[in-house]
């Protein structure tokens, strides 16, 4: 790198045991449960203050 050429490199093989990905894809879904709460309880509230704002302009005017 020196003289300015860039060398090229070409990854043949990972060498990962099995159990290894194995905790990592229960690492990530472990994590993904609270993340998912948080995603929920942001929709909730965010649904809940357009339901407050909106919801009473929303109704159906009553039947004759």
């Amino acid at each position: 790198m020196t003289n300015g050429t860039a060398s090229l490199v070409t990854i043949r093989d990972i060498d990962v045991p099995f159990w290894r990905i194995v905790m990592i894809m229960i690492k990530w879904s472990i994590a993904a449960i609270p993340a998912t709460i948080i995603l929920v309880l942001i929709w909730v509230l965010t649904m809940a203050l357009f339901a407050a704002l909106f919801g009473p302009h929303m109704q159906m005017p009553p039947s004759p």
